[in-house]
This record gives C-alpha cells, structure tokens and sequence, in this order.
C-alpha cells in the first residue's frame, strides 16, 4: 500500500512539474492533481496494455515509434476524463507523458516496488 501511495505522489508531482512547464496543460486545483494521478495509473495499468496489444501491428511498422502516440493519447484521456484538467492538443500530450514519465523513472531508481526506499552499493575487492 505504502508503495501505490508513494508512486501516485511522484505521479502527481510530475503532472505539476508538466503543468508548471508546458503552456497546453492546466491543472485546476490540488484535488484535480491528486485524482489525475491515479487515474493516470489506472489508465496505464488497465487500459494501455490492451491498446498496445491492439496496436501492435503499427508498432512493429513504425519501430515501436507508434508507442509515442499510445502514451500520449493515455494522457490525453485522461485530461478528458477529468474537468480540472485540460490539455490543448497531441504535443502537449506527448511532452506532458514524457515529464511524467520522466519523473517516474527517476523515482524508480531509487524506490522499490514495496515503496521503501532502495540503494544499491557496489563495491570493488581487490
């Protein structure tokens, strides 16, 4: 439990970083921010994986660069799905998932999937 918790803060911390710094998308409010949060990862736990295996076909195609546009119509349906949250077209979809994404891949460096924290030391015996 503690590490859905953990994940949907660094979650919702990246959609205001995305906010903050893209000019297509706003966030009306701290509740707003907290529920796209999970719902972005609802949406990505639930739906995604069913689209890409839908898409599959035009993934293989395009190099997996189809996948892009998966992440950012994930995004997007989420701002849809939500009042407080608008984003005005595809590239703001696009570098909003790639803030958020980025965001959680940073996180996961360091935070294992129970939610505690996790760092590896590597040492050299000579």
């Amino acid at each position: 439990m503690q590490g859905i918790i953990l994940r949907t803060a660094i979650n919702a911390l990246g959609l205001a970083i995305a906010a903050l710094i893209l000019p297509g998308i706003t966030i009306r409010g701290f509740g707003t921010l907290l529920v796209a949060a999970l719902l972005m990862g609802l949406v990505n736990a639930l739906l995604r994986p069913v689209v890409v295996i839908v898409t599959l076909p035009i993934t293989i195609v395009t190099f997996g660069l189809f996948l892009l546009v998966v992440n950012a119509a994930m995004f997007g349906l989420v701002a849809a799905l939500l009042e407080g949250f608008a984003v005005s077209g595809f590239f703001a979809a696009l570098f909003g998932w790639l803030i958020v994404s980025a965001t959680g891949v940073l996180s996961s460096w360091t935070i294992g999937p129970d939610g505690r924290y996790e760092i590896l030391i590597i040492e050299k015996r000579r």
